[in-house]
């Protein structure tokens, strides 16, 4: 992506501009990704429209059977709304970014103290290749691991890591990106068969259901390129569980955090570290509320 970088300083910060996404670095230092959702709609479309109005850009996906997929974005880009509307008209908000707490840095970092975890690690942070169907498919329904006092906007999610702590994880360490590639190889991609069926699952339960897929890297190369490359393996993951798996990819976003949040300390190579992780963030979304009913115990998605 090198030759297709462009770098540029706007308002004392530093903007790399891709073709797909944006790199930006604060001048405190912070740097964050921000990519875009609608590529993935694009997959199996009848029809996308677009239109421009008072600085909001609404794109319309409209897939064979009716439905129509809705999403609004801001005039710097930011997503403000994602709504499913059925083939009657009928409409579910699935994303409302468009709420922002006063008191956010920047208008969506929150600085809270790390969640109180009263629950087994493996249990919180879960681990795909040794998981059993059943604990994959709990927790990607699980509450969160402490009270939600308000609901959070998207980018407070993305852009918070206490925020997004309250809720477990599936660390999805049964795919091994290679150094410096975002793609899932063919014989790894049956590998997210039982992560596709719980999350499968859970929308069918609950279609306002919204799950996080991160992106993460080693520590090798330099912040930007890590910080694209991991988002572009959020990416892959979410097209992949679209395309070949059937999740409705307005239930899934995805987020790159580059280097930031190795599992391995170690500088360098790591295997461990080149990973994808998925969580439940609908509880955080709606400020806690009750939204995926819990499955019977014991049970499995079916297959």
């Amino acid at each position: 992506m090198h030759s297709q970088r462009r770098e540029v300083t706007e308002g004392g910060r530093t903007v790399y501009y891709e073709p797909d996404r944006v790199i930006i670095r604060d001048p405190s230092g912070q740097q964050y990704v921000r990519g875009n959702d609608l590529y993935r709609f694009r997959y199996g479309a009848r029809d996308i429209q677009t239109q421009t109005v008072g600085g909001e850009t609404r794109t319309v996906v409209i897939r064979p059977d009716g439905s129509q997929i809705v999403t609004v974005v801001g005039s710097d880009g930011r997503l403000l709304r994602r709504i499913r509307r059925d083939d009657r008209g009928r409409e579910i908000i699935i994303i409302d970014n468009s709420y922002r707490d006063p008191q956010a840095v920047g208008g969506f970092y929150v600085d809270l103290p790390p969640p109180v975890v009263n629950m087994p690690y493996d249990r919180y942070i879960v681990a795909a290749d040794e998981a059993p169907p059943e604990v994959i498919y709990e927790t990607l329904r699980a509450p969160p691991v402490q009270r939600i006092d308000r609901r959070y906007s998207l980018d407070e999610i993305r852009y918070s890591p206490n925020v997004r702590m309250q809720m477990p994880s599936i660390d999805v360490n049964s795919i091994n990106f290679a150094t410096g590639s975002w793609e899932i190889p063919p014989d790894q991609a049956a590998k997210l068969q039982v992560i596709a069926d719980g999350l499968n699952q859970a929308i069918q339960a609950n279609p306002r259901a919204v799950f996080l897929i991160e992106g993460h890297t080693d520590k090798v190369g330099s912040d930007v390129d890590n910080l694209s490359l991991s988002d572009r393996r959020a990416e892959s993951a979410a097209t992949l569980l679209t395309q070949q798996f059937n999740v409705p990819a307005e239930n899934l976003t995805s987020q790159g955090y580059g280097e930031q949040y190795p599992k391995e300390q170690i500088d360098g190579p790591s295997a461990i570290n080149r990973r994808v992780t998925i969580r439940n963030i609908t509880p955080l979304l709606n400020g806690g509320q009750a939204s995926l009913p819990p499955p019977p115990p014991g049970t499995a998605p079916p297959r």
